[in-house]
């Protein structure tokens, strides 16, 4: 398992991505499809701007990845980058017994 000196940048900006209502609404939309910023806009209800700082997070998580067609921008989920992720979480749930912590009294 993992210490927390270990823990790799791609977890941390994984989870940090995650952390936020508007970003997993964003990923729960491209769960079906490859979406324009323009439809989810749309259905978000949000402004471009708003959502381009959202985006931005979550490209830098390596969440979702991106195509340029003419003047449009297609995001879709990077699947490979979920299952870094769910990976971490496997590890915990392996877990079998979590040891109870040492008696402060017993330290010199």
């Amino acid at each position: 398992m993992q210490t927390p000196s270990t823990v790799s940048d791609a977890i941390v900006s994984g989870f940090h991505a995650l952390s936020e209502p508007l970003r997993i609404k964003v990923l729960e939309l491209l769960r079906e499809r490859e979406l324009c910023v323009c439809d989810l806009c749309e259905i978000l209800e949000v402004s471009q701007s708003k959502l381009s700082f959202h985006l931005k997070t979550l490209k830098e998580a390596d969440l979702v990845l991106c195509r340029q067609e003419g003047r449009w921008i297609y995001y879709r989920l990077n699947l490979p980058q979920f299952r870094v992720l769910e990976q971490y979480l496997a590890d915990y749930h392996r877990l079998t017994k979590v040891l109870p912590a040492r008696s402060c009294l017993d330290s010199p």
